[in-house]
């Protein structure tokens, strides 16, 4: 079995499900885990603007792509040209038991995928989800400023520990770019500061809250994430979701701290 993976966070969940640097032969400079594996394998190109070229070179037996991380065209080229190609389609944490399962089948680790679903689904299963909430918008990009909505897998497994994400655009692509005066109309609690794909600083932070407050709004919290917990989906999700649940306790306790003070 040859895999070529497009999908950086797929990239780390074939190894998570027993494949060696023999079998995953090409990725993307994004795929950074586990580094000790993936320093071994050859780069093909970015997730949207892979190298034909070289995966062709690589005669993989599998391609693993991703329906939102990955161009359409890329997609049907491949297939033209007869590659089998596995596609993901990650909404949320209650799809990625489902997507283990086919992903593990496609590349012959069967087992091995039934038991990451497990225990992704235990995970999901044994949250303790608190009737406590903040209305958050996890923000991805600075210039300019744009939110995830709820209906993506980083602003969903969000909402599935507990964080009340708000959707500016309902009718827009589930990226938004967000003003200050929507910041104040839905009356934002918490600002989320991802680490990617555009890694925040403590005081870009800062300034957008300044200019709430400026503009007549109430001050938000401001808190910085780990980007990675919210958009590696696959054998990550499991841990992702503890870790997450565990982030919005301490997180709503500091938020109710500041409102008694």
């Amino acid at each position: 079995m040859r895999v070529v993976s497009l999908v950086p966070s797929l990239t780390d969940t074939l190894f998570a499900l027993g494949l060696t640097t023999k079998e995953v032969v090409g990725r993307t400079p994004w795929c950074i885990h586990p580094r000790e594996m993936v320093d071994q394998v050859m780069i093909v190109g970015g997730t949207k603007t892979p190298n034909l070229g070289k995966i062709r070179s690589l005669k993989p037996d599998l391609i693993v792509m991703d329906k939102e991380e990955n161009p359409l065209p890329v997609y049907q080229e491949l297939t033209a040209e007869g590659f089998t190609i596995f596609v993901s389609e990650v909404k949320s944490p209650s799809d990625v038991p489902q997507m283990l399962r086919e992903l593990g089948k496609a590349c012959g680790k069967d087992a091995a995928g039934d038991a990451l679903a497990l225990i992704c689904q235990d995970s999901l299963s044994s949250l303790n989800r608190s009737t406590r909430s903040a209305r958050t918008v996890p923000l991805i990009w600075h210039k300019p400023l744009m939110a995830v909505s709820p209906n993506k897998y980083p602003g969903a497994i969000l909402s599935e520990v507990g964080f009340e994400v708000i959707d500016t655009n309902p009718q827009g692509n589930g990226y938004p770019e967000i003003t200050v005066e929507e910041f104040i109309e839905h009356k934002i609690e918490l600002i989320l500061l991802t680490s990617e794909p555009h890694n925040f600083t403590t005081e870009e932070g800062k300034s957008i809250a300044e200019k709430i407050t400026a503009a007549g709004g109430s001050k938000p919290a401001v808190v910085h994430i780990d980007g990675e917990d919210l958009t590696w989906f696959g054998a990550r999700t499991a841990p992702a979701l503890a870790r997450l649940a565990e982030f919005g306790q301490q997180t709503l306790d500091t938020i109710e701290h500041q409102y008694d003070e």
